[in-house]
């Protein structure tokens, strides 16, 4: 088998790569480890950037989304018992966000990848190794099937994740990455969301976000100690705890159901310079992951394979491999700047365990200045709906 772009990986960034380059008249085969149900059911992020909306609609994979998302022009902030809204549009020129689950994304590029011959999209193709990044021929080398096969490309691109074979295959990777003392407890529960915008709370209990999937479905986390067991953490506690966490003056009041998955989240950044070596491209989570408090992992994801798709697309119409070049360069900064809103946002809203109450007024202070000031509200909401994919 030989292909122009070899995608290693069928999650989100993969699948965008591949139907970009299919509208590019650019042939790709998309090699993925896990099988089709696994991969449409996997629980990951669940914010869209008016940037990875738009892009969405423009590849033919916003039809659902548009009529199943949900728009969202703010979020909350609660501190100190108070609460704060951030109006998204009037600070951005009328950008918003789109709650629309990670796994209906998936679900809607797998669909237009088989329906509308976008190439070949493998399940269950186990890659072993990439080799040949430095030739005009690389290889990657993987299972299917039962059987062990090769498919040389001009290009591979790994969106295989941050323990994929991509990442291994290229030499002299830096990795910068900060781990944070504390982790998330994750619960998808059947009840309606208890607010209309997503509520990113802090208290001196620890952070708690109050999230959605759908208008039946709440998406809710807590702050909780790194090596946190679940069992420890019955369905009461879960609720009286986010009951303490969201408490505000007035009488809003936190709805309870059946809690349906709980999962614990470690926290941490990284990023992985360069994202490209040779023939071999990084995106994604392969080259970079960043803390969910901010929402950027999926939207990071998709302005890597956009630019990446452009310059394959001038590569291919000019004979050019100027942008291609360029791809690191470009994405980092990106990727930069998503990296420090995260951080900021991370260290912001939490409570680390070693933390002063100097630290904590200062957190306060700062919320404060978000909350009462246009120039910080604009520059949160900027970050929040994003720049341009791309």
């Amino acid at each position: 088998m030989h292909t122009t772009v070899g995608i290693i990986g069928g999650g989100p960034a993969g699948l965008l790569l591949a139907r970009l380059l299919h509208l590019a008249g650019i042939d790709s085969v998309v090699l993925e480890s896990r099988d089709r149900a696994y991969v449409e059911h996997r629980q990951r992020a669940g914010i869209l950037e008016q940037g990875a909306v738009d892009v969405l609609r423009e590849c033919g994979a916003g039809e659902r989304m548009d009529r199943e998302g949900l728009v969202h022009d703010g979020i909350e902030l609660r501190f100190d018992r108070r609460s704060h809204r951030i109006d998204f549009p009037s600070l951005t020129g009328g950008r918003r966000v789109m709650v629309y689950a990670q796994t209906e994304v998936v679900k809607d590029l797998i669909s237009l990848q088989l329906r509308q011959g976008g190439g070949p999209l493998l399940f269950e193709a186990y890659v072993r190794a990439v080799t040949g990044i430095d030739t005009d021929r690389p290889a990657v080398h993987f299972t299917h099937e039962g059987r062990e096969q090769t498919l040389t490309c001009d290009y591979v691109v790994g969106c295989d994740g941050s323990h994929g074979v991509a990442r291994t295959a290229i030499p002299d990777l830096t990795i910068y990455e900060r781990s944070y003392p504390y982790s998330w407890l994750g619960i998808m529960a059947d009840v309606p969301p208890s607010c209309d915008e997503l509520i990113y709370a802090h208290s001196d209990r620890g952070f708690a976000l109050h999230s959605m999937r759908s208008t039946t479905v709440s998406r809710i986390y807590l702050q909780v100690p790194n090596g946190t067991d679940l069992a420890e953490w019955p369905d009461e506690r879960i609720w009286d705890e986010l009951d303490a966490r969201f408490a505000v003056e007035g009488d809003w009041k936190l709805e309870r159901g059946p809690i349906t998955a709980k999962s614990v989240l470690p926290m941490r950044s990284l990023v992985a310079e360069p994202m490209r070596h040779g023939r071999i491209f990084l995106a994604g989570d392969a080259a970079h992951i960043v803390p969910p408090t901010g929402a950027k992992g999926l939207n990071l994801a998709f302005s890597d394979v956009v630019v990446l798709a452009r310059a394959f697309a001038h590569l291919n119409a000019t004979g050019s491999a100027e942008l291609l070049d360029a791809y690191s360069a470009t994405c980092l900064r990106r990727v930069w700047r998503a990296e420090h809103f995260s951080y900021f946002m991370t260290t912001t809203m939490h409570v680390d365990p070693a933390q002063s109450p100097f630290d904590t007024r200062l957190q306060l202070s700062q919320l404060d200045r978000i909350a009462t000031g246009t120039a910080a509200a604009t520059e949160l909401a900027e970050n929040y709906t994003g720049l341009p994919v791309g």
